[in-house]
């Protein structure tokens, strides 16, 4: 009889679907919204209490004068990691360096851009 319990068990654990990966856009929504705004386009809706206006994901001239790395790091790091503003938290304790890296993906999606271009 145990037998067929731990069958049953081991069953049950493989038919229970696993947890989805949240994904960039996921993270966005999550973290990012709130200031850049849900279409990404840095009106998001804690503006109008800030005295700098979060960076516009949409506008490819200006991403694409940032490099992934500068990206990555601000993200990472925060805002006055790359000397901009301190009110851009660091994501460090949050997000791992794989979501971060999606990320910066993601913001590539959203300007229709790529460094340097």
């Amino acid at each position: 009889m145990p037998n067929k319990l731990l069958l049953v068990l081991l069953v049950l654990a493989f038919s229970i679907p696993a947890q989805a990966k949240e994904t960039a856009a996921d993270n966005y929504k999550a973290y990012c919204v709130q200031c850049h705004g849900m279409e990404g386009n840095g009106k998001g809706v804690n503006v109008r209490d800030m005295s700098v206006i979060p960076r516009d994901h949409t506008d490819a001239k200006a991403m694409s004068g940032r490099s992934d790395e500068m990206l990555f790091k601000v993200i990472k790091e925060g805002g006055t990691a790359i000397s901009k503003s301190n009110l851009m938290p660091p994501w460090a304790g949050t997000l791992s360096d794989e979501e971060i890296k999606d990320l910066v993906q993601h913001l590539r999606i959203l300007c229709k851009c790529k460094f340097g271009t």
